[in-house]
């Protein structure tokens, strides 16, 4: 019986994944945007490995056979979907359990970094210029993260440890996390609104001139979820009327940035390339991600981050939706780390 294809859909230049132990039992065959469609048809498994590519929507409804399973080295989906991927019986997985600390390890160093003016000392440096002033004490912040997913999840931590009172934000409320009915009422007293959602009909441009109309002028904004779920054009119209005090943009609508985008003179903006999941080894780790689950799949076992295609996410295994309050209004106990911590009281379900 001939080896199972796996087809990797790699990068223009290539940097294959590292596969180790699939080494002489598995057909691997590759594959770019342009070769994609012709390749599919006779593939059992696809990797895809050039996540930043739109290449599978765009081949996916073409003809012939298509792949049991597909897995992508992301976290993310949406550049992957299409009806009739949606519609097909093909199970597709995302990379959950790699990008979460590193992300959130950016996040809680962008918090720091602009509580602190890290940009403008960087500036006075370069200028020679000693300027003494004050700046802020984290902790005793307030915090909202949208995206109640393991990515927000850690942030979320992360930032309990660095003293911040943290409001969970996810699709629907239950224990620990609010729904989304309550985020405007949240996000106008938060000091911080950090953006960890994944995008979807309900998240794409969720983030736009009404929403940064309801922030302080102290507050800072920060993405690090999807870039369409930001109205670009209305937040640097926030930041130059001064409706808030900053943001800092990890991904954008359109990627890369090019040199002509205003977004990277904008007062306040701090922008960076996509880069707060991806920290030293991170391909080796994903490979070695890959590897274990193809191990898995090829035994007949369950796969785990199975995607909800209709969603475009992985569920969180506590979707149940929330109503009221637990003992002791006020306050949630965190899943994560069993501490206490201070949480305004739900008032929707969403």
């Amino acid at each position: 019986m001939p080896n199972p294809v796996l087809l990797v859909l790699d990068a223009d230049p290539p940097q294959p994944p590292r596969l180790g132990r699939l080494t002489g039992r598995v057909d691997v065959r590759y594959a770019d945007a342009s070769s994609l469609a012709g390749k599919l048809p006779y593939a059992d498994v696809l990797l895809v490995w050039d996540f930043t590519s739109d290449a599978v929507r765009e081949a996916w409804p073409g003809p012939g056979a298509r792949p049991r399973w597909v897995h992508t080295a992301s976290a993310g989906v949406d550049r992957l979907l299409c009806p009739e991927l949606v519609a097909s019986d093909t199970v597709l997985t995302n990379a959950r359990g790699v990008f979460e600390r590193p992300i959130a390890e950016y996040v809680a160093g962008l918090v720091l970094a602009l509580a602190k003016d890290l940009p403008g000392t960087l500036e006075l440096q370069r200028e020679r210029h000693w300027h003494h002033r004050e700046g802020q004490q984290v902790a005793g912040t307030r915090a909202v993260v949208v995206g109640a997913g393991p990515i927000g999840r850690e942030i979320t931590r992360l930032l309990h440890g660095l003293g911040v009172t943290v409001a969970l934000v996810g699709r629907t409320a239950r224990r620990t996390i609010h729904g989304v009915a309550d985020l405007d009422r949240l996000a106008a007293r938060a000091d911080w609104v950090i953006a960890a959602a994944p995008l979807t009909d309900a998240t794409r441009g969720m983030f736009d001139s009404r929403f940064f109309g309801l922030l302080q002028p102290s507050a800072r904004f920060i993405n690090v979820g999807r870039g369409a779920a930001v109205v670009e054009a209305d937040l640097v119209d926030a930041l130059n009327r001064r409706w808030l005090a900053g943001a800092a943009l990890d991904v954008f609508e359109d990627e890369p940035l090019g040199p002509d985008s205003p977004l990277w003179d904008v007062p306040g903006l701090l922008v960076s390339p996509h880069l707060s999941g991806d920290t030293v080894g991170w391909r080796d780790r994903l490979g070695e991600q890959f590897v274990a689950m193809y191990e898995r799949w090829a035994r007949g076992e369950p796969l785990p981050n199975v995607v909800d295609k209709e969603r475009g996410y992985v569920p969180s295994p506590d979707t149940d939706t929330g109503t009221g309050t637990e003992a002791g209004a006020g306050t949630d106990t965190d899943t994560e780390t069993g501490t206490e911590t201070e949480t305004e009281t739900r008032t929707g379900t969403g």
